[in-house]
């Protein structure tokens, strides 16, 4: 774990801190990404905020080399003759 020390500086009419770059490397915190703050006991805790579904693409490029992006489901039997013979896309 490593430990800085930094000061409580007035910003208008609120209070802010500087964090310093190690610290923010350690978490992965990039330029002007949100952050969630919260606080447990007697500590502030800054954590970025990580979207929802933000490395999707990624995953399903990974899934496609694997050949895990198969469908897993069986066909589904056609119920009439006329979705069998007739049915076209057009």
């Amino acid at each position: 774990m490593t430990t800085v020390m930094t000061r409580v500086i007035t910003i208008g009419n609120s209070r802010g801190i500087r964090i310093p770059k190690v610290l923010l490397d350690q978490i992965g915190l990039k330029k002007e990404e949100q952050v969630e703050l919260a606080v447990e006991r007697d500590r502030l805790i800054i954590r970025p905020v990580r979207r929802l579904r933000h490395d999707w693409d990624d995953q399903f490029k990974l899934m496609a080399q694997r050949g895990d992006d198969r469908l897993l489901d069986a066909a589904t039997p056609s119920l009439t003759r006329w979705d069998a013979e007739e049915w076209e896309w057009s």
